[in-house]
């Protein structure tokens, strides 16, 4: 029986909140027919293609189309053509040198190596702002102009880290002439070149990060095999050993100071 009044309860709740939300929906629906509706104004977003007759306005599909190609080539630059890939490798090695798994998490790793890139970038990414950016809004060179202008401080910065080695590669696959100057370099040799440039480098920072981690690990393991605890995994013992010598080293400071200083 209470089982019965109970649901009768719930049930009677329950058409209540529907009939005042109907009462409410009618009110509402009364107001705006006899005051008028109040409209909201969204921004838009013109794109125009230059012609004889004039600027001809673009279809909104097609503008939404050109953003999100915008959208989806940045996180490519970012990565393949900025100190970015670097920064995370080196801090991915750090973490697992120290046996942490989840720790610092990915987004603090993320984010401290977008605030880095950002740092080191910065005289980049003003030069193609001062010299690319702002002539094309104030209408003094074309977009072809623009673009190449914004591509020397790129092309400049990649070029300082590239090794030749992995440029030639890429120049005699591609089957590029004698290159008299950087001008003549392509990009779409510079920029393969400049990835496998710095990944090997990361590669190699990472393992030196490592060497004194995995003599801990060993230091240990050997201890406690020579007491007779095999039964007691040395990971548990090795961890807090190796964050506290990263913390007496002032290991943070250490990395970034190191990362900073390898970029030329």
């Amino acid at each position: 029986m209470k089982e019965k009044r109970q649901r009768f309860r719930n049930i009677g709740g329950k058409r209540k909140f529907i009939l005042l939300l109907f009462a409410v929906l009618l009110i509402s629906t009364f107001y705006m027919t006899a005051f008028g509706e109040t409209t909201i104004g969204i921004p838009e977003i013109n794109v125009s293609i230059p012609s004889e007759n004039g600027n001809v306005p673009v279809a909104n599909s097609i503008q939404i189309l050109l953003l999100l190609t915008v959208l989806s080539i940045a996180p490519s630059i970012l990565m393949m053509m900025t100190c970015f890939t670097r920064i995370i490798i080196i801090l991915g090695f750090i973490r697992r040198a120290l046996s942490l798994q989840s720790t610092p998490p990915n987004q603090v790793l993320i984010g401290l190596a977008l605030f880095l890139t950002f740092y080191i970038m910065a005289p980049v990414f003003t030069d193609v702002y001062e010299n690319a950016y702002i002539p094309l809004q104030e209408g003094t060179v074309s977009l072809e102009e623009a673009v190449d202008r914004a591509k020397e401080p790129f092309k400049d910065f990649m070029l300082r880290q590239v090794r030749s080695k992995d440029l030639a590669l890429f120049l005699n696959i591609a089957d590029v002439g004698e290159i008299a100057s950087n001008d003549d370099i392509p990009m779409t040799a510079l920029i393969p070149a400049f990835i496998i440039s710095e990944l090997k480098l990361s590669f190699e920072i990472g393992f030196l990060i490592f060497i004194p981690f995995i003599v801990v690990d060993m230091i240990v393991a050997s201890t406690l095999m020579a007491l007779g605890m095999m039964m007691l995994p040395p990971v548990m013992i090795s961890l807090p050993i190796k964050v506290l010598l990263f913390i007496m080293v002032d290991g943070w400071h250490l990395i970034v100071e190191k990362i900073i200083l390898s970029i030329r």
